[in-house]
């Protein structure tokens, strides 16, 4: 019987710890989001890992987070920013508790896009270490959003092909 309170008293603790962290995600995603809104170039980069990578929804867009916030500086300089907001999220931990990763709809101004990515724990704070931003396409639409896509993206592919 003892052992029997203790295990539910452990998976009642761990159980626990994980909403806390899971919320400390949340509120970090979703402050991360809100401060693109604002124009608040600082924070939106605070929320990020020093060597944090940001994947945008052009085939072209990979950067590390110096080269990110040289292409995002104008923008927010101008205040034509981009405002997300979760419709959806999904939050997962490796075993240590110190990595998860996520996934998320939003809403944006391209109707709705899939986020996803990786966080760390460095110290008690949460950073984005992995971003990934994808339109999302109807499957009914996909023909004709590759016609849309094929002039411009045959020329990359040729291209990345060579190297």
């Amino acid at each position: 019987m003892k052992k029997s309170i203790l295990f539910f008293l452990l998976v009642t603790y761990f159980s626990n710890a994980q909403t806390i962290e899971k919320d400390k995600i949340n509120q970090t995603l979703d402050a991360w989001h809100k401060a693109a809104a604002d124009v608040k170039f600082e924070a939106y980069f605070n929320a990020m890992a020093e060597d944090a990578i940001y994947i945008g929804t052009d085939a072209t867009e990979n950067w590390v987070k110096a080269d990110f916030k040289v292409w995002a500086k104008p923008y927010f300089d101008k205040g034509t920013t981009w405002n997300f907001t979760a419709l959806e999220r999904h939050i997962f931990f490796d075993k240590s508790g110190k990595m998860a990763w996520f996934d998320e709809l939003l809403n944006t101004q391209m109707k709705i896009c899939r986020g996803s990515g990786v966080l760390v724990k460095i110290g008690k704070e949460w950073k984005i270490q992995h971003y990934v931003l994808s339109m999302t396409i109807p499957n009914d639409e996909v023909d004709a959003v590759v016609k849309v896509k094929a002039p411009i993206e045959d020329i990359l592919i040729a291209k990345l092909q060579k190297k």
